[in-house]
């Protein structure tokens, strides 16, 4: 028990670390901008938030981890010049894949150095008018599963560590970096599992303060998490495919050990 004690409170030390890796911050990501047109969709289909029969309709589903992650990447990694006349589709995909395929902790890269998207202003237009090229190499959905940090969700919560989170959250909003958010309920149920991207810190009141995401699944608008000031916890408001409530709240994508 010692031994296994021991270790877990290594890999915690190491994710720590992880997260305060130095990295050059890109610039503050914006929705109406840096975000994609389309939407991930689920696996199944969900009535008030419960869970039903298969979504055999679904042709993009699964891919939230993938989004929020490609959004940093992009906002890091690619430069986009509308001037320019647009890519074929082949052409594209590899410049694609080429941005997928670096890590998003890694700091921005130089304009100079940027992989170059032309004929379009930005990723929300490239997505509304190349979703195909964009959704078949952005990556697979089921390799998110099996992220090194993934392992965090399933341990009991110690004291602090969703404040200390909050605090993280804070910090990488005021200094303009990226912190993708991967919502969970785990340990006590599986009522979601998800992945968000906080954009600002947006308001607060008395009892909360509210955050601006981009929720992949919701590709019209931003939507709010909350952080109760009076519990020290995270919720989600209910949607289709949650029923609302607590979320443990974990920064993925920080650091490779998360």
């Amino acid at each position: 028990m010692n031994c296994l004690r021991g270790s877990v409170c290594f890999l915690l030390c190491a994710a720590t670390l992880a997260v305060n890796l130095p990295a050059a911050a890109a610039e503050t990501l914006k929705f109406e901008r840096d975000t994609f047109a389309f939407s991930n969709e689920t696996f199944f289909m969900y009535e008030a938030g419960r869970m039903g029969a298969r979504n055999t309709a679904a042709e993009y589903a699964g891919r939230c981890f993938v989004m929020t992650r490609s959004v940093i990447q992009f906002r890091k990694f690619a430069r986009f010049d509308p001037a320019a006349p647009p890519l074929d589709d082949d052409t594209l995909a590899g410049r694609v894949r080429s941005i997928a395929a670096r890590a998003p902790w890694r700091g921005a890269l130089p304009e100079e150095r940027r992989i170059v998207i032309p004929g379009v202003a930005d990723l929300r237009t490239l997505s509304r008018t190349r979703p195909r090229v964009l959704q078949e190499n952005l990556g697979l959905g089921w390799p998110t599963y099996f992220r090194p940090g993934n392992w965090r969700v399933v341990f009991p919560k110690f004291p602090g560590q969703q404040r200390a989170t909050k605090e993280h959250l804070d910090a990488a909003l005021a200094e303009g970096r990226p912190f993708t958010a991967y919502l969970t309920t785990l340990p006590d149920n599986l009522n979601i599992n998800h992945a968000v991207l906080p954009l600002a810190r947006r308001g607060e009141d008395g009892q909360n303060i509210s955050y601006e995401v981009y929720d992949p699944n919701h590709a019209d608008a931003p939507c709010l998490l909350y952080w109760s000031k009076r519990d020290k916890t995270f919720w989600y408001p209910a949607d289709e495919t949650f029923i609302g409530g607590r979320v443990y709240v974990w920064q993925v994508y920080g650091g490779p050990l998360q």
